[in-house]
């Protein structure tokens, strides 16, 4: 189907000077290029092409007032319009659908960002320029059609992602600058949230562009909307986030309920985001923060380390907010909490673990859990004793994180519940004696300053089971330096021995 030249193209049939295009006509072309790029004929990628060389030379002829000035409805419309034309280009950047997104798609799409990206840099330059005409008050209104699509195509293409490449990045990187200077703000969150008290913001602007796209039926349509939606929500933060609750809540929620471990990773991020920028109380209202912990909870039966260790951590700041609900009478016991819930769980999942990974991941955050519960860790006391002591008989490789972090747990494990350790003196010491003679004993490729690090820490374990045992440590340990020929084994038995009468030692 042919269209009218004198209203496609800018360069034929049609005035021939900037700024000569009457304010109806200009809407027209627009239009027309809105229905070239979005209508049946716009599959075909020779039509959108031309679409796209006739809307750069359109900016070109036209001087930044003439989108604003003039009569009659085009003029009055003219600013819905190029919201219609920012929206089109951004859809004809967008990538494809996972499964049809292979290496030779994305390098199309990231051809047609950089095409569109430029496209956008003309508009917005040309919007600019109107800000400085005396005649032309209307760029405010236009701007409030175009930031939000050019917000989200710039997010989409500047990320590193499958459909981006440097030149792409480059471009988009360009335009959300250019964004930025043009709404006068000074940096991205003040885009989103508003300079000041007074400025709304364009937050709830995107959220609601993005919308359509993140429910349960279309959230995968579009791979770069997960991604929009995180970038954007993680720039929010407190005071402004909680008005928003409502709309970032059952995203965050549904991209982290996915079978796929990327989604729920980045599903989780979201989740722990929002528990740090949103008040407890409106965490609590409606039982939200029940309902966030559920959903980490079972992400716990995943044995992806990843997703474990985004889990627990979301967890260890979501406890404090959970336990605000709780009221504790003096005169009964102190009921479970959550975080007795999830340490039992993690327990169990790390007793039998023999994944590497797995079980650093498990023991970098077993420190956090007993810090969190402090004395009340006696009620998991037995089955901590028995995952300390299986995974300080393991080597873990060059970085020893799993056996670092045990020896950081048994020191505050001892701390805290010091009344009940005399009685596992033996077992610990033994435990204990026989990692430090494996350190020290060591040919691997082990480097000296982790050998040192896990000796020292041991050495402090030592001075706590002594205090603990009232002393008992060093009477049994005094013979050992006479029959020992091991000398870094020596040096740990006496730094005890010294300490244990009266010297100062300065590893605790």
């Amino acid at each position: 189907m042919e269209h009218d030249s004198s209203r496609e193209s800018p360069s034929r049939d049609g005035p021939s000077l900037p700024g000569e295009w009457p304010s109806s006509s200009l809407g027209q072309a627009f239009s027309q290029i809105v229905h070239r790029l979005t209508g049946q004929e716009s599959r075909r990628g020779k039509a959108r092409h031309a679409a796209l060389q006739d809307l750069g030379a359109l900016l070109e002829a036209t001087e930044g007032d003439q989108f604003f000035e003039g009569s009659g409805a085009w003029s009055g419309g003219m600013p819905e319009m190029l919201g219609k034309v920012a929206k089109a280009l951004e859809k004809y950047a967008a990538p494809p659908k996972e499964e049809e997104g292979r290496e030779d798609g994305y390098s199309a799409v990231a051809e047609k960002a950089a095409a569109v990206g430029l496209l956008f840099i003309k508009l917005l330059r040309k919007v600019d320029s109107a800000k400085n005409s005396l005649v032309c008050l209307a760029w405010k209104r236009s701007l409030r059609h175009l930031a939000g699509p050019i917000y989200i195509f710039a997010i989409t293409h500047s990320l590193q992602q499958p459909w981006t490449r440097p030149r792409s990045q480059d471009v988009a990187g360009e335009v959300l600058t250019l964004l930025i200077e043009v709404t006068e703000c000074g940096s991205v969150a003040g885009f989103l949230h508003g300079e000041n008290e007074d400025e709304k913001g364009r937050f709830t602007e995107i959220m609601e562009l993005l919308k359509p796209d993140l429910n349960k039926e279309s959230w995968k349509n579009n791979p770069a909307t997960k991604h929009v939606f995180s970038w954007t929500l993680q720039q929010v933060t407190r005071p402004w986030l909680n008005q928003h609750l409502e709309r970032i809540l059952p995203p965050s929620l549904l991209i982290s309920d996915d079978y796929q471990t990327e989604n729920k990773v980045l599903g989780v991020h979201c989740l722990h985001h929002i528990v740090l920028s949103v008040p407890a109380a409106d965490l609590l209202q409606y039982n939200r923060a029940q309902v966030v912990y559920h959903a980490l909870f079972n992400h716990l039966y995943t044995p992806e380390h990843h997703l474990i260790q985004a889990v627990l951590l979301c967890l260890l700041d979501l406890f404090p907010v959970l336990e605000k609900a709780v009221r504790w009478k003096g005169d009964a016991a102190r009921p479970t909490t959550h975080c007795d819930e999830v340490l039992q769980l993690v327990l169990t999942h790390m007793e039998p673990e023999h994944r590497i990974l797995l079980r650093r991941t498990y023991a970098r955050n077993l420190p956090a859990f007993v810090k969190r519960l402090g004395i009340l860790t006696v009620r998991h006391l037995k089955r901590l004793e028995r995952v300390i002591l299986g995974y300080l008989e393991v080597y873990d490789g060059p970085e020893e994180e799993a056996r670092l972090k045990m020896l950081e747990t048994l020191k505050l494990l001892m701390q805290y519940t010091w009344p009940r350790i005399s009685c596992r003196l033996v077992v610990l010491l033994k435990a204990l004696l026989k990692l430090i003679c494996d350190v020290a004993r060591d040919p691997s490729l082990t480097p000296e300053p982790v050998k040192n690090a896990l000796l020292e820490d041991a050495t402090d374990c030592l001075l706590l089971l002594d205090h603990c045992s009232q002393g008992q440590v060093k009477g049994l340990l005094a013979k050992i330096p006479q029959s020992c020929e091991d000398s870094k084994v020596v040096n740990c038995i006496r730094k005890v021995q010294r300490v244990s009468e009266g010297a100062p030692y300065s590893g605790t």
